[in-house]
């Protein structure tokens, strides 16, 4: 049995919070990190505590970059409170996260991934994640792609570990 608990009891497990580190990777001067993409500096962070967005020639520090995306996740795990109804695992939850700390809770919100959750559809939503494959309209999911294959790395990754979790 899958223990599921309603996403008020949940929150990014340190785990889950070292793994998005190294998948966004870590780096103190603003860098655009595939084509299409916002500047970027930190653990992947686009906009400043303040809400102003990074601009290139922007630097930050490796505590000031932590300090940044825990504060960028407890904003995200409210708005993920908001929109998900459906008890999750906390494998489920991590992902979620993960998601959206790389698309956006908007976008995670409005997606597929929450919407079959929400109608108890867990294998649907684990399905969903492999939707996200293009950036600036390219298929990162193209054989030989060295442009953005991240992207499809990650679609790929989140995907399989959520199917392990069911």
């Amino acid at each position: 049995m899958i223990d599921r608990r309603h996403v008020a009891a949940l929150s990014l497990s340190a785990v889950a919070l070292v793994g998005l580190w190294v998948e966004e990777g870590y780096t103190d001067k603003t860098i655009i990190p595939v084509k299409g993409d916002r500047p970027t500096n930190g653990f992947g962070s686009t906009f400043n505590e303040d809400g102003t967005p990074i601009k290139m020639g922007d630097v930050t520090t490796p505590v000031a970059a932590a300090k940044r995306s825990l504060a960028h996740i407890q904003k995200d795990e409210n708005g993920l409170r908001k929109c998900v109804t459906a008890p999750l695992s906390q494998v489920e939850y991590d992902l979620m996260m993960n998601f959206g700390y790389q698309y956006g809770i908007p976008k995670l919100c409005g997606s597929s991934i929450v919407r079959l959750a929400n109608a108890g559809d867990y294998v649907g939503s684990c399905k969903a994640y492999l939707k996200y494959r293009f950036v600036d309209g390219y298929d990162c999911s193209t054989p030989g792609n060295k442009r953005c294959i991240q992207v499809w790395t990650r679609s790929q990754y989140r995907y399989q570990k959520c199917m392990e979790a069911q």
